[in-house]
């Protein structure tokens, strides 16, 4: 029974999650169309920081426990990877809306079973595969590169699902010698060392009513991953994963509400099938486990 609670837990942290980062993608649009990508992601990047060191400093050996690691650079290099790909995602905000993004970056778990083969050498099934092809002509429908003209924008939101799926792979090859504190450790620090280094350049004033959305950006950003951890703390992956998708749900919804967006038809059917596929393919991992 026990396990039961904790999997309702899970599930309940999970649509928790999903629905505070689909908030914090709402904020981040609104910021990113008003100010630089860049300068919006390190401000949140400092808080992050900040929060990681909290965190870290209150766990036993404090933060040179957090800190040590036998692969700083496999360490270093996820941590910018995940940066770069929020970078490249809020533009693809600012570019798309919030539909279109989130229905072309849904394609990332199928993304992570494609590359987890070469990457963890992992074995891939046919029915996977079939599974990830599936995906593949949903994200081909939602981006529609034989009519008219094809939008370049829409290969930037894609370009983020491939830098996160590779960021998963790694955070998995990470943990065979690093625990999750410290993976998180070196995503915060390094993350916001290197946004400094970027967007000090494109600092520009910003006024008051934005500065109270910028820290609700630093709350929920914060917030999301510490739901996060404590989701697949109580629960098991591969029963929560499932609602990770509902962050496609609350973001088309506020995409239409707050910013007037409309859900086309080819990116609803498109979205349906990479859904389907991601769900199938998660199934199978679990006929597998």
């Amino acid at each position: 029974m026990h396990n039961e609670i904790n999997t309702r837990l899970g599930i309940g942290l999970m649509i928790l999650t999903t629905f505070i980062f689909a908030m914090q993608d709402g904020i981040s649009r609104h910021l990113a169309g008003e100010y630089n990508v860049l300068m919006v992601i390190m401000i949140r990047y400092w808080f992050f920081a900040a929060f990681v060191i909290t965190i870290a400093g209150r766990k036993a050996g404090g933060l040179r426990a957090a800190a040590r690691t036998t692969q700083p650079i496999l360490q270093s290099f996820r941590a910018l990877l995940l940066v770069t790909e929020i970078c490249v995602m809020v533009l693809g905000f600012t570019l798309l809306g919030l539909i279109e993004s989130h229905a072309v970056f849904t394609a990332y778990p199928l993304l992570i079973a494609a590359l987890s083969g070469p990457v963890l050498g992992e074995r891939v099934g046919w029915r996977r595969w079939a599974a990830i092809g599936v995906g593949f002509i949903g994200v081909m429908i939602i981006l529609q590169p034989g009519f008219g003209v094809f939008r370049v924008e829409a290969v930037v939101p894609l370009l983020a699902a491939f830098m996160f799926a590779l960021y998963g792979l790694l955070t998995r090859y990470a943990a065979r010698r690093d625990n999750a504190a410290t993976s998180f450790f070196w995503t915060g620090i390094v993350g916001a060392i290197g946004m400094t280094a970027a967007g000090a350049w494109f600092w520009e004033p910003m006024t008051g009513p934005d500065w109270g959305w910028m820290g609700l950006l630093c709350i929920t950003g914060a917030l999301g991953h510490w739901t996060l951890i404590k989701c697949y703390e109580v629960a098991e992956a591969s029963s929560v994963q499932p609602f990770a998708y509902l962050q496609l749900v609350f973001g088309s919804m506020l995409g239409l509400t707050v910013f007037g967006e409309v859900i086309r038809t080819n990116v609803a059917i498109g979205a349906g099938l990479i859904v389907g596929a991601g769900l199938f393919t998660l199934w199978r991992e679990r006929q597998n486990a």
